[in-house]
């Protein structure tokens, strides 16, 4: 009957999308289950999976503003799309009229010579803006050696402030900027907090 009983486990277990528990009944009978009933003492036995960078969160992605146009921007200059929202988030907060008191437009903030230095003809269309700036990221990558940590501080900072100090530089609105955007990257990738990029 234990044979059984653990057969059920390791086959639940192969499907599980919670915590499964085990609890002995009143008759001696086991039950299996994911809900707590009052009155049982339970034992985990499968505990739900940490979600990872699949379906779940996927779906936490395409779930977003412009995921279609950041998706196609992904993919054209091969940068994470995680990466693109989560700078998007903390740039406009996905307005693409947005603008900054030192002159940054739309979705990415892109200042006016970068848009043009990207080839953005209209820095306030949703579509050219992101495109400017996923090749505006993938410059800053390919710079910094894809450090994410150096590429995300470049682009908020500039990247000579970064190449200066070879770190983040000391700046406050930066040092608050580089945590934020890399806690949305992480969560959006499924990751933990202070999971090394």
């Amino acid at each position: 009957m234990r044979g059984i009983i653990l057969g059920l486990i390791w086959l639940a277990g192969a499907t599980a999308q919670a915590d499964v528990y085990i609890a002995i009944d009143d008759k001696g009978g086991y039950v299996l289950t994911n809900v707590h009933r009052p009155g049982r003492n339970y034992e985990r036995v499968i505990r739900e999976p940490v979600a990872q960078a699949g379906p779940a969160n996927a779906q936490l992605i395409t779930g977003r503003p412009y995921a279609d146009l950041v998706a196609a921007a992904a993919r054209m200059h091969n940068v994470p799309q995680a990466l693109l929202h989560a700078l998007i988030k903390a740039e406009s907060g996905y307005n693409p009229k947005a603008r900054s008191a030192a002159g940054a437009l739309g979705l990415m903030q892109l200042m006016p010579g970068t848009a043009k230095e990207m080839g953005v003809e209209d820095v306030l269309d949703p579509e050219d803006n992101v495109q400017g700036g996923a090749r505006y990221l993938k410059r800053m990558l390919n710079l910094f050696d894809n450090d994410i940590t150096l590429a995300v501080a470049a682009y908020n900072a500039g990247p000579d402030a970064v190449r200066r100090r070879g770190a983040v530089p000391p700046f406050a609105e930066t040092r608050r900027y580089v945590p934020s955007v890399l806690r949305e990257y992480r969560k959006l990738q499924g990751l933990a907090a202070d999971s090394p990029l």
